[in-house]
């Protein structure tokens, strides 16, 4: 199974200078449940952007088109994302993590799309989720959450799934 997994604002924003535009506590733990045991596929910036490097506890996968001159301790390296799926077996979950372009590659071969969707506008962002075609997907579930002392802003877990 591919799912695609992220946090949009209401322009579907996802990033500002490859950084998050929300600081949301539950959406953090909920996207380390999620791909926990998982395989995890990103693009160069993304993994760029993460704080300690490869995330533990799944297999990671970097997508780059320039991969013999840069290091990415903990990740496999692929320079397209057919190639990474490739070396996937058909039991794994395969998670997309971002960003905008591999999120754009992958909308057409995903199964799922795992979204915080987040009650706000991002006042910046430089990086957006790709506009979710009415005609493809189907909202199988939401939960959503009130802003509160962590969250400045209201959001919802959403799970969409292909028509």
């Amino acid at each position: 199974m591919i799912s695609i997994i992220a946090a949009v604002d209401e322009n579907l924003g996802i990033g500002f200078q490859n950084k998050l535009l929300y600081w949301l506590p539950n959406d953090l733990k909920r996207f380390k449940s999620l791909t926990t045991g998982n395989t995890i596929i990103m693009g160069r910036k993304t993994f760029e952007s993460l704080p300690k490097g490869a995330l533990p506890n799944r297999r990671n996968i970097v997508l780059t088109t320039n991969s013999s001159t840069a290091s990415y301790p903990g990740a496999e390296v692929f320079s397209s994302l057919e190639s990474a799926l490739e070396s996937c077996s058909t039991d794994e979950h395969v998670f997309i993590i971002g960003g905008e372009s591999i999120y754009r590659q992958a909308m057409h071969i995903a199964d799922r799309l795992c979204l915080t969707e987040i009650r706000g506008k991002a006042p910046d962002a430089d990086a957006y989720f790709p506009a979710i075609d009415n005609n493809s997907w189907k909202e199988k579930s939401r939960e959503s959450h009130p802003a509160d002392e962590k969250h400045p802003c209201p959001y919802a877990f959403v799970e969409y799934i292909r028509i």
